[in-house]
């Protein structure tokens, strides 16, 4: 056998700390899997009332769905249900952390050249696909939180000009809140599953068949790979598989996550559950906070720009994160392999315009909490929507600017240590009575590895 599958025993793997994302968001998904197969047998995805009559007495008496009464029945009398319903959840939001920081480290590092460029485009997907798998199930319990961030969902379709309506009964099976249920937990335990399990596989198969990448550094070029042997990573990849699975299950022992029992019943009539958006979606939630509250009339239609404004701008921000590394290939024309990592510094352009696209999302997503902080810190809602909305416009330019500035700053020291060495702070005088500061040498490899931008 030839070829980039052949010899893989003798293949060799860079152990960069930073690599090991993409094998944590995999672990979590092994975790989340296994759980989720083991949640499925009690649960009942059925949107029938019944009278709940279990342990849990504040609720007794009180008509739910069938959905929302198995989950009680997990939590509360299955043994160790609450315990596996709590490593589902946890271990998803450790695996959209993951793929998160994963997707940072390819950008700030330019992990994503050529040959690499299909990997950026497979971790997206990853992205998006499990930012639905998320939705769908945190929806499947049917309590009053799932219900809240349904009902929003349902206004912002609603609010869709001319197929909104359309789109609401297609998604719901008719008027809101209609029977949900039934189409999420087939996309939830069977579709989104699989998209993901091929995602990673796609994502394992183009990692043998490319070089892997790594940082610069003495020995290591763009065709040689300096790390551990196969038989090692294997070794590491299980012992991170087994501290993956102690954390997410030391976090579901010790801290209690999406608690149903608290919430009460979905009620269509009642959008508060006094909770906010999950933390991976909140920059959605964000956006509809900052849009104005602009409408125009429009062939006898009321068309709002409250929501078509805010998923307008999110789509196209998660459009462009998608495509980048095809913009910038045809910007800088540079269609060469790439098997070595940039320091972030070395590309202050790219990183600048990651900095602002990380300020971007990080003002959207703390908007969406902004009636929170109101409450906390004593201050006009009102105030800090106009605060975001400054934030959401000068913010990532500012940010690009002070980035780049940083980087040509970095680059200057570097020269600097390259040329004198590092200060020691002992300043000595010479014999014409002037005075000194020693510099200490640097290694050959901290020189190979600053001089090779």
């Amino acid at each position: 056998m030839h070829g980039p599958w052949s010899n893989l025993r003798a293949r060799v793997f860079p152990d960069h700390w930073s690599l090991l994302f993409g094998q944590i968001a995999f672990y979590s998904f092994v975790v989340v899997t296994l759980t989720g197969l083991v949640l499925m047998v009690p649960y009942e995805p059925s949107v029938q009332h019944v009278v709940y009559d279990g342990p849990y007495t504040p609720l007794h008496g009180v008509q739910m769905s069938q959905a929302l009464d198995s989950t009680m029945s997990i939590s509360f009398e299955m043994r160790g249900g609450l315990l596996i319903r709590q490593m589902h959840h946890w271990g998803a939001l450790i695996m959209v952390a993951a793929i998160l920081l994963h997707l940072l480290r390819l950008f700030f590092t330019a992990g994503f050249r050529r040959p690499r460029r299909l990997n950026w485009v497979v971790v997206f997907g990853l992205l998006i696909i499990t930012l639905g798998a998320c939705l769908t199930g945190t929806s499947l319990p049917d309590d009053m939180a799932s219900g809240t961030s349904l009902a929003v969902l349902d206004g912002v379709l609603q609010a869709t000009p001319f197929v909104g309506t359309q789109l609401s009964a297609l998604l719901f099976g008719g008027d809101f809140p209609g029977d949900v249920i039934t189409r999420f937990y087939p996309l939830h335990v069977i579709v989104l599953p699989a998209l993901l399990f091929a995602l990673f596989i796609v994502s394992g198969l183009l990692a043998l068949r490319n070089k892997p990448a790594q940082f610069a550094g003495p020995g290591r070029t763009e065709d040689n790979v300096v790390g551990s042997p196969a038989a090692v990573a294997v070794v590491k990849g299980a012992g991170l598989f087994c501290f993956v699975t102690g954390v997410v299950s030391l976090m579901a022992a010790l801290a209690t996550i999406n608690p149903v029992w608290l919430f009460g019943p979905a009620d269509p009539a009642n959008t508060s559950a006094g909770v906010g958006p999950a933390w991976y979606l909140a920059f959605l939630d964000g956006a509809l906070r900052l849009a104005p509250g602009w409408e125009v009339v429009w062939w006898g239609r009321t068309i709002s720009f409250a929501i078509l404004l805010p998923v307008a701008i999110c789509t196209l921000f998660l459009a462009l994160v998608g495509i980048y590394p095809f913009i910038e290939e045809r910007v800088t024309r540079d269609r060469r392999e790439h098997n070595l990592l940039e320091r972030p510094r070395s590309n202050p352009i790219r990183t600048g315009i990651g900095v602002a696209g990380v300020v971007f999302y990080g003002v959207l997503w703390a908007a969406a909490g902004a009636d929170t902080m109101a409450v906390q810190f004593h201050l006009s809602v009102n105030a800090l929507i106009h605060l975001f909305q400054a934030l959401l416009i000068l913010g990532p330019p500012i940010a690009f600017t002070i980035t780049r500035r940083i980087c040509l700053g970095l680059q200057q020291q570097d020269a600097e240590v390259v040329k004198h060495g590092i200060e020691t702070g002992q300043i000595t005088r010479t014999p014409d009575g002037g005075y000194v500061e020693k510099h200490r040498p640097i290694t050959a490899y901290r020189r190979f590895h600053l001089t090779r931008r």
